[in-house]
């Protein structure tokens, strides 16, 4: 049996988090944790070492380009997806600069994430194939 993977999803939107966990669930992932913003996000990536995280980019407080950097900082071979709904080139290869392992346009899709589970599942290297 394939390993599910444990997932946090941050995100300042409660509607987003609930339809990302929905879309999350139906790719049977394990634990899927929720985060409010970039510094929640820091923080839960400490203590439950996701295989996987859904990073919004524009949040109140630390957003997530800095969580990011953050979060590579402690752990380099996490894999963070950045999402956002301004989804700029300028984003995109930021954050592919701090250590970004893929990015997804909002609003985010089921076959959007399941492409990305499946990557990260076979181990390949993550590349921004949905911008």
């Amino acid at each position: 049996m394939q390993k599910q993977l444990n997932v946090l999803i941050c995100d300042d939107s409660a509607l987003i988090r609930k339809k990302l966990k929905n879309i999350l669930e139906v790719c049977k992932c394990g634990t899927i944790e929720e985060a409010e913003d970039g510094l929640a996000a820091i923080q839960k990536a400490k203590e439950m070492k996701p295989d996987l995280i859904f990073m919004d980019i524009v949040m109140p407080g630390k957003d997530g380009m800095e969580a990011l950097e953050e979060i590579m900082d402690e752990d380099p071979s996490l894999k963070v997806v950045m999402a956002s709904s301004a989804g700029t080139q300028s984003h995109l290869k930021k954050a592919l600069d701090l250590g970004a392992y893929d990015f997804i346009q909002k609003p985010i899709t089921l076959e959007a994430v399941t492409a990305i589970i499946e990557k990260v599942m076979k181990g390949e290297k993550g590349e921004s194939t949905h911008v």
